[in-house]
């Protein structure tokens, strides 16, 4: 395969991905701006959502004060926010296109749906309505083009360069969206496992749709360090970090195997798994949550880096 057809679906698979994170994370943060003013309430979840998404500063950098409807509009139909949903979809698209041959009919057609869906509400929101049809647009069309993928590609190096993008992608998300909560969200003088607190991680929990796991494997009320467990070490949810890193040794496993050749990037990422599955996360949490997804973070965009060293130039 050549390199930038490789490139191209890589980058398809990553801004799916990018674009259902963000719809996920304005909805839950619509939940946490109705918190009592005395929480922090609108302004506080606001930047924690921005942050998230990695728009803070370019939002900053326009925006001289920071509203609800300002960073909802920023995050979802900003044309000039690399970020925003309309960007990533359009990015995708624009990708996808390029490769029209290597994806199925199915694939080529729930990514196009979804960039027509997305030109019909223009670049401005008008109401909570619209926002709330155009955040169901766009969960609906990442698990239709997941499903078509899934359903319809030969398993063989397109159908894992998606994968890999949306892998990585997906993981980067998780540990920023944990990194804010330790950082950013919860007030200085509020307690640690108190009211806030809880509710907070149970946003975090529906953020990345969750919450249901979480109930399953734990079975206990909503705690920081369990909700930290699952999204990090628990393989089991497709979410965490240590799911995605063992997905990405996969998926390179893979590509190795058909061309006869491993590298780098392999390497990296069978260093990263085997570093998460030694975890432990009471040792996490005594080393700090904030300085384990900081390592985690570099280590995820050191693998990123090194594939496309590898793969895509």
């Amino acid at each position: 395969m050549l390199s930038r057809t490789a490139s191209a679906l890589f980058w398809t698979g990553r801004y799916i991905e990018r674009a259902d994170f963000v719809s996920r994370l304005i909805d839950a943060t619509i939940r946490l701006a109705a918190l009592p003013s005395s929480y922090g309430g609108d302004v506080a979840a606001w930047t924690g959502a921005l942050a998230a998404a990695g728009a803070r500063k370019s939002f900053e950098a326009i925006h001289p004060t920071l509203s609800e409807r300002a960073a909802v509009q920023f995050l979802s139909l900003d044309p000039g926010n690399p970020s925003s949903m309309r960007s990533c979809i359009e990015r995708a698209r624009t990708n996808a296109r390029a490769v029209r041959t290597a994806l199925t009919a199915e694939g080529w057609e729930a990514i196009n749906a979804a960039w027509l869906d997305m030109q019909r509400f223009g670049v401005q929101l008008d109401s909570r309505p619209t926002l709330n049809r155009l955040l169901e647009s766009v969960q609906s069309a990442a698990l239709s083009f997941d499903g078509a993928t899934h359903r319809t590609m030969l398993r063989d190096d397109a159908y894992w360069f998606i994968r890999m993008g949306a892998t990585i992608e997906r993981a980067d998300n998780t540990a920023r969206l944990l990194d804010v909560k330790y950082h950013l969200l919860l007030p200085r003088d509020e307690p640690v496992g108190g009211s806030l607190d809880y509710f907070q991680w149970t946003t975090i929990l529906r953020t990345v749709s969750a919450l249901t796991a979480y109930r399953h494997v734990y079975r206990d009320s909503v705690k920081p360090w369990l909700v930290a467990d699952l999204l990090i070490l628990n393989r089991r949810m497709p979410r965490s970090l240590a799911a995605c890193a063992g997905d990405m040794v996969r998926y390179l496993d893979l590509l190795g195997a058909a061309s006869g050749r491993r590298g780098p990037a392999h390497r990296q990422a069978t260093a990263l798994s085997a570093k998460l599955g030694n975890a432990r996360i009471d040792t996490i949490f005594a080393n700090g949550l904030h300085e384990a997804i900081q390592d985690f973070l570099a280590d995820n965009n050191r693998l990123g880096i090194l594939i496309s060293e590898q793969y895509l130039f």
